[in-house]
């Protein structure tokens, strides 16, 4: 293979053998039968064998190669718009060839645009299998894809009894054939195979690769927690004398979620290997007690401990909580963003880099160069899905040398029981399933934007009975300054229509020191309407604001929608959310507005979720290092997942060998990638 094709083979990932292999077919055609040219139907693929009666370059309307072939049932025409001589050559008056391609209605009759070509040579037969046609990119031809896999079958022996390393047991145990006779089945499938099935992959075949690509995300994601149990991390034993100090004096009791949380993070802190887990939770179900009861069980082993989050107002409100909490106690706590004064955050990493101040909050400042953590046991990583892999192994990275932090990440959009099994086997999941007492259940409507004006004297009605009221704009993802710039008019027309009440705006290009001046006038009540854009998706939280609108809500996100509902409904008083909608709707829009409008529980909000969005997009896979699933569907192919998690803690403990061959089968020295 010339270093040309290998370069342009690198581009869609196939760089080995065992890569060809696994580069199964999108679709089949069917060149296993003739169809006379009479009965070719507009609109359908087929395969037509005739002789070339006339063939010509004509420039008019423009230049391209038209062939008439006839049959003893009819002729079409066949027209290329981009062509080369060598097709011209084999299209010589008097040829018989073959032409496969859609059949449509032309000006001089029935014809093929761009149909593949064969030259027949006399007595040639028919192909006994479907013709697989495969991903591919510019300048990598189908017939050279076939070529080169049918070499690599060939070459890799996959009919070689060692290169299955699953036991023939459980493949009949779940109806899946052997892996020599899966992908000879993809490959080269029978005259007699079901078509459908094979298109909607269901296929017996596609099963056992669907199954044993599931089964080496679980090998690769159990390797690394074992992997990652093997390495050393400051032991942090429950000492209850912070902890227990700040549970006697909080006005609340933590609910039995909450305490069950508590517990596997505190036994998982005492062991010396570092902890990995994420605390996942419904909006309002009280993720930042836990944490901060965690940071204290650091501290009280004289260790540091750093809570890192996305926003600056998230950041802030985290560390205003923080201190209220845990200065009673005698706790101090170093405040970082990129928004404090030079003299203020020098102070700040100086008292951090002594081991003055054991807790640290902060944004990504945390993890800049400057910040130095010499005693740092644990990093709490909150909305852990909005940061990069690198951001949160720069966290990682801030610890003692030889010895890695216990990891914490925390996440409000609660992920589904398949994805936690699989894009998440690596980790250790507690899961908030309660809310705190006092919560109020939230309303939701859906109101069309013609109603607009209803929606202004809603928001009227209840400043006026001394409640608050958010106004979130929509999500204008090709530009930040058109978001910005509706925001503005926003907050503009609603000042001029309320002006017996006081509205503010907040927006990501507002300086942070403005930012938290707005967001404290409006916790302070001096503020009855804050217009906003997404900043103030997570975190946020007024118990006074107990109406939330949200504009354009059909171009949100369901995990976004419901993350911003949860900005209302934290006091006593009745909530309500008001989604406004702009018609016509997709059918998308429309699926995920009736979603958000029937169900208040985040876990099915979040299943609903999966089921629109697909995992890829809902864990974020490219920017979190997951690569995703090629082949398996975790909507489709649930009932693969628990066999395929089974039969790897068995293969990790009982078959090595195994496990290196799907890994090097599969992964190519990839597997770094599920690592963090």
């Amino acid at each position: 293979m010339g270093s040309q094709l290998a370069g342009q083979l690198a581009k869609i990932d196939l760089h080995r053998q065992e890569d060809l292999v696994l580069h199964l077919p999108l679709r089949y055609e069917d060149e296993t039968r003739l169809t006379p040219i009479a009965v070719a139907r507009p609109g359908f693929s087929a395969q037509v064998e005739g002789e070339v009666v006339s063939c010509e370059v004509t420039l008019r309307p423009r230049r391209q190669l038209l062939a008439r072939v006839s049959d003893a049932s009819g002729t079409l025409v066949a027209r290329w718009l981009n062509f080369y001589p060598s097709q011209q050559k084999q299209l010589a008056v008097g040829r018989r060839v073959r032409l496969f391609g859609e059949v449509r209605g032309g000006f001089f009759g029935d014809e093929m645009v761009h149909p593949r070509l064969h030259a027949v040579e006399p007595g040639e037969g028919l192909p006994e299998a479907l013709t697989p046609v495969y991903p591919t990119t510019a300048g990598v031809g189908q017939a050279t894809l076939r070529k080169l896999i049918d070499r690599a079958l060939q070459s890799v022996a996959v009919d070689d009894p060692r290169s299955d390393p699953v036991p023939p047991a459980v493949c009949a145990r779940l109806g899946l054939p052997g892996f020599a006779d899966a992908v000879c089945a993809l490959h080269h499938p029978a005259p007699d195979a079901d078509p459908a099935s094979l298109e909607n992959r269901e296929h017996p075949a596609w099963r056992r690769i669907k199954f044993e690509e599931l089964l080496v995300q679980q090998l690769s994601l159990r390797r690394a927690y074992n992997a990652r149990r093997a390495k050393g991390a400051a032991s942090l034993p429950a000492r209850s004398t912070l902890t227990r100090a700040l549970l006697e004096q909080l006005p609340f009791g933590l609910t039995g979620a909450q305490q069950r949380a508590v517990g596997e993070i505190a036994a998982d802190l005492a062991a010396a290997h570092p902890m990995q887990r994420l605390l996942q939770g419904d909006v309002g179900s009280g993720k930042t007690i836990v944490a901060a009861l965690a940071m204290l069980q650091a501290a009280e082993n004289g260790f540091q401990a750093a809570l890192m989050a996305p926003t600056e107002i998230l950041a802030e409100q985290h560390y205003r909580k923080l201190a209220a909490w845990l200065a009673p106690v005698g706790v101090d706590i170093a405040w970082l963003s990129g928004g404090r004064k030079k003299r203020e955050r020098e102070a700040e990493l100086g008292r951090l880099q002594r081991g003055e101040v054991l807790l640290a909050v902060g944004t990504h400042a945390l993890i800049e160069d400057p910040v130095v953590l010499p005693r740092l046991a644990l990093a709490v990583v909150d909305e852990q899905h909005r940061f990069g892999v690198r951001q949160r192994l720069a966290l990682r990275e801030k610890g003692q040398e030889g010895r890695r932090p216990h990891m914490l990440m925390m996440s409000a959009t609660p992920i589904p029981r398949t994805l936690a099994m699989t894009h998440y086997a690596d980790l250790d999941v507690s899961v908030l399933d309660e809310l705190p007492p006092g919560r109020t259940p939230i309303r939701t409507r859906l109101v069309s934007d013609a109603r607009r004006e209803e929606v202004i004297g809603r928001v009227r009605d209840a400043c006026l009975a001394g409640r608050q009221a958010y106004w979130v704009c929509p999500l204008i993802e090709e530009s930040e300054a058109l978001q910005l710039q509706t925001a503005v008019d926003t907050f503009e027309t609603l000042s001029g229509a309320l002006p017996e009440l006081r509205v503010g705006l907040i927006h990501g290009r507002l300086k942070p020191d403005e930012k938290a001046a707005a967001m404290a006038a409006f916790v302070a009540g001096e503020l009855q309407v804050l217009v906003a854009t997404t900043v103030i998706e997570v975190g946020v939280d007024v118990p006074n604001a107990s109406l939330m609108v949200i504009e354009h809500a059909e171009r949100f996100g369901l995990a976004q929608l419901h993350q911003l509902r949860g900005r209302v409904g934290r006091g006593t008083a009745e909530s309500v959310c008001i989604l406004i909608y702009a018609q016509p709707l997709s059918e998308n829009g429309r699926a995920r507005l009736k979603v958000i409008y029937e169900n208040t529980d985040g876990f099915v909000i979040a299943r609903e979720d999966l089921h629109i969005r697909g995992p890829g997009e809902f864990v974020g896979a490219r920017q979190s290092g997951v690569p995703l699933l090629r082949y398996a569907s975790l909507e489709n192919d649930v009932d693969l997942i628990e066999p395929a998690r089974a039969l790897a803690e068995t293969l990790l403990a009982t078959d090595p060998v195994a496990v290196e061959r799907l890994m090097a089968r599969w992964m190519g020295g990839r597997e770094g990638l599920l690592r963090a």
